[in-house]
């Protein structure tokens, strides 16, 4: 019983746009939430596969680089950072 009541409150808070799953940010239910949540980890794996790691890391550092006023692309070039793009590009 107490697992049902602790369901509905997660619900309400839910519903009032408070994120209470890691990545399920934007879901309206507690069960969009998880589904939200899944969905973007398998997102991320399936790309780690398709780029391998090495070139997913190389991603990550490019976007991680990126500013409100530049891309990371922009910024890159700006500050010649050696940023191998040739590792990510998905050559399927």
């Amino acid at each position: 019983m107490a697992a049902a009541q602790e369901r509905k409150e997660l619900e309400t808070k839910a519903r009032e746009g408070e994120p209470l799953v890691p990545g399920g940010t934007g879901g309206k239910s507690l069960e969009a939430q998880e589904h939200l949540a899944e969905g973007r980890s398998q997102g991320g794996q399936i790309r780690r596969e398709q780029l391998g790691t090495e070139g997913y890391q190389e991603m990550g550092r490019e976007g991680g680089l990126s500013t409100t006023d530049q891309s990371g692309s922009e910024r890159v070039a700006q500050e010649g950072i050696d940023i191998k793009a040739a590792k990510f590009i998905n050559s399927a």
